[in-house]
């Protein structure tokens, strides 16, 4: 496939994130960006937040509890 360079300004922290993300993951910062287009463009994107989206709907009694459990003061033992 032919590539065509692209030309974008973003801030300097949003450069550096690309970079570090695109590292972490063996990519070149083109073929992270290229990914995040395709990701988007596709729809995985907003699938995937649908997804955690009902995720914590459906659980979101288990997180209330735990968050309860860790703001109990010490000491406070349950029944």
């Amino acid at each position: 496939m032919a590539k065509t360079q692209l030309g974008a300004r973003v801030d300097e922290d949003v450069a550096e994130l690309a970079k570090k993300r695109a590292a972490d993951l063996g990519l070149s910062v083109g073929d992270y960006l290229a990914r995040l287009v395709q990701d988007d463009a596709s729809g995985l994107r907003a699938r995937a937040v649908e997804a955690a989206a009902r995720f914590l709907a459906e659980h979101q009694a288990v997180f209330d509890e735990a968050e309860q459990a860790q703001q109990a003061p010490r000491g406070t033992r349950a029944a």
